[in-house]
């Protein structure tokens, strides 16, 4: 019997279809999706998540960018109920359409690397309408969302995510549970939109000032900053000018951003 898939993958739309039956149950059972909940997954490829997705919701919306693999996916769920399938661009994606006052958005997806961080940031700006996400991402870039600081994958997308959400690395996956099989490991994260338990007065001032203290990380804060807050701005938010961004909580950069907004 032949093990390739209905669907090629396509490089362009970064796609690595799931297979491996004890990796989806792991997954479901992260999730733990019940009827009623408004859930949405973005990604579905040919429906291995797609289908036990549907048959403990009841209800699902899937987000899929390429149109060649929707009939695959609605073969993979036949005879079931309650699939509503949206052709689109997920970075696109108006997800507060999915949600309602009682029901906050559920979000299931296996992200291709190339637009990871910038959906991560387009699901967060609707944040009020997401209960939770759950998603499928390189090992790598989940180990940069949940890095603590002195680690040497903490950066800005660490910073900018604890000012967001709450970041759980749930479980590693290997690429044997795809096809094709990528050539690097792959994380399952949780993220749960929350005001963190610092204050941000001004979130674009703050975004403002974690980018510019990364992007030279080797330089102290009194150099990265020039032009945005000089070193005595920066003692006065209690932090050591010489000091370097990766050694910076996400509450640091808050403190220093206030001063910056006040000013």
């Amino acid at each position: 019997m032949s093990t390739r898939p209905p669907h090629a993958a396509k490089k362009r739309f970064g796609q690595n279809f799931l297979h491996d039956p004890q990796v989806i149950d792991r997954i479901l059972r992260s999730i733990d999706p019940r009827p009623g909940q408004a859930l949405v997954e973005i990604g579905p490829g040919l429906g291995a998540l797609t289908r036990p997705l549907l048959e403990r919701s009841g209800a699902l919306t899937v987000i899929e960018i390429d149109r060649e693999v929707i009939p695959h996916l609605q073969t993979a769920c036949a005879g079931l109920p309650g699939l509503r399938v949206v052709q689109a661009d997920a970075l696109r994606v108006d997800f507060r359409a999915f949600a309602s006052a009682d029901s906050p958005l559920r979000v299931v997806g296996n992200l291709p690397y190339n637009i990871s961080t910038p959906l991560l940031f387009h699901l967060l700006g609707q944040a009020d309408a997401v209960r939770d996400m759950h998603f499928m991402l390189q090992k790598e870039v989940v180990d940069r969302m949940c890095a603590a600081p002195g680690d040497g994958a903490y950066g800005r997308l660490t910073v900018a995510l604890a000012a967001r959400c709450a970041v759980s690395h749930l479980f590693d996956v290997g690429p044997g549970a795809f096809r094709p099989a990528p050539k690097v490991d792959s994380a399952i994260v949780r993220l749960v939109p929350r005001t963190p338990d610092f204050a941000i007065a001004d979130l674009a001032v703050f975004d403002r000032v974690v980018t510019q203290a990364f992007a030279q990380r080797r330089k102290t804060l009194a150099n990265t900053l020039k032009g945005l807050a000089d070193a005595t701005t920066i003692e006065r938010a209690g932090i050591d000018p010489k000091a370097r961004a990766e050694t910076l909580h996400a509450r640091d950069f808050a403190r220093l951003a206030g001063l910056l907004q006040t000013r």
